[in-house]
C-alpha cells in the first residue's frame, strides 16, 4: 500500500500547453466512505456506482468485510454490499487498519460504539498522530468504552455498548466527522439522538440516512443546525451513485485558472452547497468559473464545472466558510499566490488536525517557492505575486496528499519547477491524479523528481 512504500519524489514544470478538454475526477471520498458503511448497516444488497477506489476508501471496504458485511467489487467503480442490518455487525477477527483515513477511522468509531463487540483500530504513521478524543469522548456517553494511547491517539480499542444510549451533544467545533460518528452511534440506540453543530458542515450523512430510510430532522440554530435522528430504524438497501469529488475537482479548477490560455470542463462534480465554499471563493477572486448541465442525482446536486484562465485578485475568507471548504485551503492558497494583493483565510484551527498540521504545511509550501506567507493565530495570510510565482522549491509533504497535489498544481504555472519529497500518498484520495493532469496539460508536466 502507498503508505508503506518508499517515497516517490515528483516534480511539476510549466504545463506544455493550456489545460483543455473535458475530464472526470474520481468519486467523492466522503460519499464513498458513507455508502459502504450505510450499505453494511442496511438490510438487503446495495449497489454503488462511481465509488472512489483510492486507498482510503478501500480501507473502509476491508473494515466492513471484517465486521461481517459482504463487500464485492463488480467492476471499475461498481460495488455490491450485502448488509447486516442495524446492530448486526460481528466482532472482527483482526485489527481494523484504516491506513491514512481520518474520516474512516472517526466514522467507524461511531459504528463500533453502537455494537456489542470488541475491536482494535490502527492506521499508518500519519493517522497514528491524529487525535481521536474528539470522537471518543462524546461516543463514550453511549456506554461504549474506548482505550487509546496517551493523547487520544491510535491504536485504539473499543468495547461497544450492549444497550447503547442516545446522545444529546453540542459540538464545540464544527466537524462533519464528529457529527457523523454521533449519528452512526445513534442508529443503534433507542429514542432520539440529537447533535447541535455551531456551523453547518457537509451533510452527506444526513442525506444518505434519509436515502436508506432513516428519519432525520434538521433545523437551523443561529449559524449552525440541530440534527435529530430517530434511533433503531430498519435501514433498507438503496442504490448509490457517487458524484465526482469537488475536493478533487478543485486541483483542476485552480490549475486551469493559473495556466495561461486554459479552458477546462470538469464533468459530473458534486455541488452540495455545504461543499462548494472553494468555488464561491474563487468567483469572489474574479475566477471565470461557471456550472453547466446542473442536475440532481441520488439526492445530491451535480453539474459540470467550466473554468477559464484569468487574472485573480486577493480575497478575505471568513471563518464561517471554513466547514464548506476545509480540505481545499492548500490549493486555494496556491490560487492566492498567483493573485494580485494580500489574501487572508480566517479561522483555520481545524487544519491543524488533518493528515498533517495542514495550516503550517501550507504556509511552508508557499514560502519554499518564493511566496510570502504567514500564520497569525488560526489565520493564513498569503501575499499574492499578481503573476507567475517564482517556484523552484522542494515541498515537504508531511504524508499529506493535499499538500502534495497543491504543490504540483503550483508548479504547472511557476517560473521554475516545483518538487515534492513524496507523492505516494496522492493515491489515498486521487489514484491517477498525475496521469489525468498530464493529459489535461498536453504532455508530461508532472514526473519523477
Amino acid at each position: 500500500m502507498p503508505h508503506d512504500s518508499a517515497p516517490q519524489p515528483l516534480r511539476a514544470r510549466a504545463a506544455p500547453a493550456p489545460l483543455s478538454g473535458r475530464l472526470r475526477v474520481p468519486g467523492d471520498k466522503s460519499i464513498s466512505h458513507r455508502a459502504l458503511m450505510f450499505g453494511a448497516l442496511a438490510v438487503g444488497t446495495t449497489r454503488i456506482e462511481g465509488l472512489l477506489e483510492g486507498e482510503d476508501v478501500l480501507r473502509t471496504a476491508a473494515a466492513m468485510r471484517l465486521l461481517g458485511a459482504e463487500v464485492e467489487r463488480l467492476g471499475e467503480g461498481s460495488w455490491r454490499v450485502a448488509g447486516r442490518g442495524i446492530g448486526g455487525l460481528t466482532e472482527p477477527s483482526d485489527v481494523l487498519d484504516m491506513g491514512n483515513s481520518g474520516t474512516a477511522a472517526r466514522l467507524l468509531c461511531g459504528v463500533l460504539a453502537g455494537h456489542p463487540l470488541f475491536a482494535v483500530m490502527t492506521g499508518d504513521a500519519s493517522l497514528r498522530r491524529r487525535p481521536m478524543r474528539r470522537v471518543t469522548e462524546p461516543l463514550a456517553a453511549t456506554g461504549a468504552r474506548f482505550t487509546t494511547r496517551a493523547g487520544g491517539l491510535l491504536p485504539l480499542a473499543v468495547e461497544g455498548a450492549r444497550e447503547p444510549l442516545p446522545l444529546d451533544y453540542r459540538l464545540p467545533v464544527a466537524s462533519a466527522q464528529v457529527k457523523s460518528a454521533c449519528l452512526l452511534a445513534g442508529l443503534c440506540a433507542p429514542g432520539v439522538t440529537r447533535v447541535i453543530e455551531p456551523e453547518a458542515t457537509r451533510d452527506h450523512s444526513e442525506n444518505m440516512l434519509r436515502h436508506f430510510g432513516a428519519e432525520v430532522r434538521v433545523a437551523p440554530e443561529g449559524t449552525g443546525r440541530v440534527i435529530e435522528l430517530t434511533g433503531q430504524p430498519e435501514l433498507r438497501a438503496a442504490p448509490v451513485t457517487v458524484p465526482g469529488d469537488p475536493s478533487s475537482a478543485a486541483f483542476f479548477a485552480v490549475a486551469a485558472l493559473v495556466v495561461p490560455g486554459s479552458r477546462l470542463v470538469v464533468e459530473n462534480v458534486g455541488l452540495n452547497p455545504l461543499r462548494t465554499g472553494l468555488f464561491e471563493t474563487l468567483r469572489e477572486m474574479g475566477a471565470a468559473l461557471t456550472v453547466s448541465n446542473a442536475r440532481t442525482e441520488g439526492g445530491e446536486p451535480v453539474g459540470d464545472l467550466v473554468v477559464r484562465q484569468g487574472e485573480l485578485r486577493a480575497v478575505e475568507v471568513p471563518a464561517a466558510r471554513a466547514p464548506a471548504m476545509i480540505d481545499e485551503y492548500p490549493v486555494l492558497a496556491v490560487a492566492a499566490a498567483f493573485a494580485r494583493g494580500v489574501s487572508r483565510f480566517r479561522g483555520l484551527a481545524e487544519l491543524r488536525v488533518k493528515e498533517s498540521d495542514r495550516l503550517a504545511g501550507t504556509a511552508a509550501l508557499l514560502s519554499a517557492n518564493g511566496v510570502k506567507a504567514e500564520v497569525e493565530g488560526d489565520d493564513l495570510i498569503v501575499h499574492g505575486t499578481g503573476g507567475a510565482v517564482p517556484g523552484g522549491g522542494v515541498v515537504a509533504t508531511r504524508m499529506d496528499h493535499r499538500l502534495a497535489m497543491s504543490a504540483l498544481v503550483m508548479g504547472l504555472a511557476a517560473r521554475a519547477p516545483v518538487a515534492v519529497d513524496d507523492g505516494a500518498f496522492i493515491a489515498t484520495s486521487f489514484p491517477g491524479f498525475v496521469g489525468l493532469m498530464n493529459r489535461a496539460a498536453g504532455g508530461e508536466a508532472i514526473g519523477p523528481a
